[in-house]
């Protein structure tokens, strides 16, 4: 029996600013969506050419606060082959909100506080 890993699920509060995050942030973009007939959700499905694994997010129309998202422990992480070129464009974004220097490692935070590390392809 063999599993292969898909995709993960991020709920979110504002669908658009999210998108427009990970298509700046990440080069991640809409693959596909779900609306659901009544309005009460839509879900949209993003990714890139370098891997089939997608990042599910789902806005609610019956949750309008911010979302717990706990310790932020769990995180997605990025391999990226320009470093330098990606701690920069974060850096002028203003979503790194931690860095590991001793490992080589960067964290970025998206709008609703999900944290995404970035690692350098080694």
């Amino acid at each position: 029996m063999r599993f292969k890993m898909i995709h993960e699920n991020y709920n979110v509060q504002d669908l658009d600013k999210s998108l427009a995050f990970y298509e700046k942030a990440l080069g991640l973009h809409e693959k596909r969506r779900k609306t659901a007939p009544d309005g009460s959700f839509i879900i949209v499905y993003i990714g890139n050419e370098e891997s089939e694994f997608e990042l599910e997010l789902t806005w609610l129309a019956e949750h309008p606060d911010k979302y717990d998202i706990g310790e932020e422990e769990f995180h997605l992480a990025f391999q990226v082959d320009d470093f330098d070129s990606a701690h920069k464009l974060h850096q002028e974004m203003g979503c790194i909100c931690f860095e590991n220097h001793s490992m080589g490692i960067y964290f970025i935070q998206d709008p609703d506080g999900y944290w995404l590390e970035v690692l350098p392809t080694r």
